[in-house]
């Protein structure tokens, strides 16, 4: 919802009544993952939730939607055995909730645009199917809550999930009883999480430092850019980061905000920078700590680290040299090759050609069974 969210708010806070269609599972090679969404008011269409591929009748269905003011979870592909009336040509298959959205059946969307351009976390659950109140909507901030998905214990369970869905970044389905039972499953609820973007921390104001930030600005993180050289660490040289930051990079990172989703890109190849540095790093829970350097450097900073004092279970964590060897040369390319590993080691490619690989183009993590939507995403 990201992608359409300033365009929604425009049309809420005009007091339309438009509807909004939801990825909330797929399975096999679904184009888009859970949490993307295609708005429709009138003959006006922003977003997308296949790609192209059933854009069309989701298009149909929103104006049915908005029209009846009644929400509708629908499936979309082609399975083994069926086909359907609009297939997806990936061979994948999506389910998509699609809801009449207004100031009145929406109250809290406006507070939500707000939460997320100040970058606080809020999650939006939905019961998408089963015994309760299709469209029924509660939304999580830390500490508070709004709205009922139709009973109490079932608001207290569903809030427990969501904020620990929060803090892990997960937008998925949770499944409960009726009364918020955990042990039951036939009442679906769509947590939508809008966590704060994943930081990337780039340490070394070079030209190399400015296509990284680059690329990681486009991939969604949060780019901050670190150097102890004020002549370098400039916000001209790098006006894709959100923070420029002159400061000797291991003492800032020693109070930096660092967590599982964090990557940090140690791009100085310089002893007296790297070796103190990455001494904090190895010791952060960082997701990807990646070093620059050639394997002569790397091998020469691991000897350093060992007589550091740093244990041979947290040097095997360090991606060194960094990225994927995919013959780059020019910084741009350089930042491409780290950008694969980072999206490879997310969601668990193998880095080779597609025309060397069989089966799913996209891995098992699109969903879980042709019955139902994966309990989780990242």
């Amino acid at each position: 919802m990201r992608d359409v969210l300033s365009q929604i708010v425009r049309w809420w806070e005009a007091g339309e009544t438009f509807g909004l269609a939801t990825v909330v599972g797929t399975f096999r090679s679904a184009p888009r993952p859970p949490g993307a969404s295609m708005a429709v008011l009138g003959e006006e269409a922003v977003g997308s939730v296949s790609g192209g591929c059933v854009e069309g009748a989701v298009y149909e269905l929103a104006q049915e939607v908005t029209a009846t003011g009644r929400p509708v979870l629908q499936r979309y592909g082609v399975s083994d055995d069926d086909a359907f009336s609009v297939g997806l040509t990936c061979g994948g298959i999506i389910d998509i909730l699609v809801e009449p959205v207004s100031r009145r059946t929406f109250p809290e969307l406006g507070e939500i645009a707000a939460s997320v351009r100040r970058h606080e976390p809020v999650a939006v659950a939905t019961v998408m199917s089963g015994p309760g109140r299709v469209g029924a909507r509660r939304v999580a901030w830390d500490g508070r809550a709004s709205g009922s998905l139709g009973a109490a214990r079932l608001d207290a369970a569903v809030d427990d999930d969501a904020r620990g869905m929060l803090a892990q970044g997960l937008t998925g389905v949770r499944r409960y009883g009726p009364e918020g039972e955990r042990r039951l499953d036939d009442l679906a609820v769509f947590v939508h999480s809008f966590a704060p973007p994943p930081r990337m921390l780039v340490f070394g104001a070079i030209d190399f430092a400015a296509a990284v930030a680059r690329l990681g600005k486009f991939l969604g993180y949060h780019v901050v850019v670190c150097d102890a050289r004020p002549v370098f660490a400039t916000a001209k040289r790098f006006p894709e980061a959100d923070e420029v930051v002159v400061k000797w990079p291991h003492d800032y990172l020693s109070t930096a905000q660092v967590d599982e989703r964090t990557v940090i890109c140690v791009l100085t190849h310089d002893p007296k920078f790297d070796v103190p540095l990455l001494e904090v790093a190895l010791r952060t829970p960082a997701g990807y700590v990646g070093a620059m350097g050639s394997r002569r450097t790397h091998e020469d900073r691991l000897e350093r680290l060992r007589e550091s004092g740093v244990p041979e279970a947290d040097l095997v964590r360090l991606r060194s040299p960094i990225g994927l060897d995919l013959g780059a040369r020019t910084p741009e390319e350089t930042a491409v090759s780290i950008a694969a590993e980072l999206i490879q080691l997310r969601w668990g490619g193998s880095g080779r050609a597609l025309t060397e690989t069989s089966g799913r183009i996209h891995g098992a993590d699109q969903g879980e069974t042709a019955t139902g939507p994966r309990e989780e995403r990242p």
